[in-house]
């Protein structure tokens, strides 16, 4: 349960869309940790969650993990696939990718949804890119957090389980 004191900081300080990106971040890094879980999903294993109501357009999380150049990932891939280890890679641009497999946070478990309650842009905040995850509509205290994850189409279609109606039936 988040604390009284956390919750007035939150609506002190603000997290609302009109205020500079830096400040909106700041705030985030402060709360983050108490606002979302890690529990079990009924879309995927485990899933995150939000531990207190989320307004439309508030950032949510930071896609946060090692930062590394895209000509890594096939190698990073196939050393985690040889090994049974899940791979959690988000493209941040055409040189860059954040690596959370190892040295994640908890933004990792967020499951894809075919009709999600959040979306991910990179944003620039002081001169660093950074994958932000923000609330598309009013989440409420419970709910599972879910984005669309946007995969590439490919010939080998990975199944989609995350059981809205407008389910597409595959990831990609």
């Amino acid at each position: 349960m988040l604390s009284e004191a956390l919750l007035r900081k939150i609506k002190r300080r603000g997290s609302g869309s009109n205020l500079p990106m830096a400040m909106r971040y700041r705030t985030l890094k402060e709360t983050s940790k108490e606002s979302v879980g890690v529990y079990r999903s009924h879309i995927h294993g485990r899933g995150l969650f939000c531990n207190r109501d989320i307004e439309a357009g508030e950032m949510v999380i930071e896609y946060a993990g090692e930062l590394i150049r895209s000509t890594l990932t096939d190698k990073r891939e196939r050393y985690y696939d040889s090994r049974g280890i899940g791979c959690y890679m988000f493209k941040i641009d055409e040189h860059f990718v954040v690596d959370a497999t190892m040295r994640g946070n908890a933004a990792r478990f967020i499951n894809h949804s075919c009709e999600p309650n959040c979306y991910s842009k990179v944003v620039d905040i002081l001169g660093h890119k950074h994958i932000i995850i923000f609330a598309l509509r009013r989440i409420v205290q419970g709910e599972e957090l879910t984005y669309d994850y946007k995969f590439p189409f490919e010939d080998v279609k990975i199944p989609c389980s995350c059981g809205s109606k407008k389910c597409r039936k595959y990831l990609n």
